[in-house]
């Protein structure tokens, strides 16, 4: 089963995104209906939608859409997490029309101006909730914050956590370090998984090649492994550097050197266990 672990929807209609200003290719609403014919063409056979702006009300939208589509097999969506009653918030969100398709949290940590925001004592309670909830949190960070989420895991070993875009590498610089030995260390503690997405806008948008990924993604895969590494396509951000087919393209590439059984855990097995997702095939 091919899962893609992460991609976005939203309508401008309902909300503004924003952080797509001065972005026209991301200047428009993006639905399901429009990402279909993609998962058809590369053999997708679930996704997980993810969220994109820090207001309650996206969530139970979200909720509602996998609700009604058999694609969306599980919603990383958002939550206060400072709020002092952020484990009822949760608890709404798994009880709302959907909410069983509610596979984990995220928040913008990379638009955080205080640099150890994971570190505030109420940000790791919100954490906790979020684990005792049975959800994982997705960690959406710059590579200059890699060193707090180091800390942060190790004080939360309780947390499953989800490395998204593989930390951001800088790979338009062509720089691997401190971004690998943080990457590292992070591999280091079994409660964390990465995803194996966003690196075509972490490149040159105009003139990336696979093999400027490939260092990235070597460094990825040998750290954490295939049961830990889970392949998504970050569309339709990715259309500012690359179209769907070009991103499943390069994922494919990148794992030409593995095994069966490995190809079959980054490009779905993976997802599935560390989501706990409800799909088709796997209920």
């Amino acid at each position: 089963m091919r899962i893609d672990a992460h991609h976005h929807v939203w309508d401008l209609a309902v909300r503004d995104q924003p952080w797509t200003a001065g972005l026209p290719a991301l200047r428009r609403s993006f639905t399901m209906d429009d990402l279909r014919p993609a998962l058809r063409r590369n053999g997708v056979d679930a996704t997980v939608v993810v969220q994109t702006v820090c207001v309650a009300e996206e969530t139970p939208e979200l909720l509602a859409l996998s609700a009604k589509d058999p694609d969306v097999a599980g919603v990383v969506g958002w939550v206060d997490l400072t709020a002092p009653d952020v484990a009822d918030r949760l608890a709404g969100l798994l009880e709302a029309p959907g909410g069983e398709r509610l596979v984990g949290i995220r928040h913008q940590v990379q638009e955080e101006p205080d640099p150890r925001w994971l570190c505030r004592p109420d940000v790791r309670r919100g954490l906790r909730a979020v684990a005792e909830a049975g959800l994982a949190y997705d960690l959406v960070v710059l590579p200059a914050q890699l060193d707090t989420v180091v800390e942060t895991v190790r004080a939360l070993p309780e947390v499953r956590f989800v490395l998204d875009h593989a930390g951001k590498p800088p790979i338009a610089r062509g720089a691997l370090e401190p971004w690998a030995t943080h990457v590292r260390g992070l591999a280091a503690e079994p409660g964390v998984a990465v995803k194996l997405s966003g690196l075509v806008t972490e490149a040159d948008h105009a003139a990336w090649t696979v093999e400027d990924l490939r260092p990235y993604a070597s460094t990825v895969l040998e750290a954490y492994g295939p049961g830990r590494t889970m392949a998504g396509s970050d569309w339709p951000v990715c259309l500012l550097a690359a179209g769907y087919d070009d991103v499943a393209a390069a994922t494919d590439a990148l794992l030409a050197g593995a095994s069966d059984d490995e190809r079959d855990l980054v490009l779905g097995g993976a997802a599935a266990r560390w989501y706990h997702l409800r799909t088709k095939e796997l209920s």
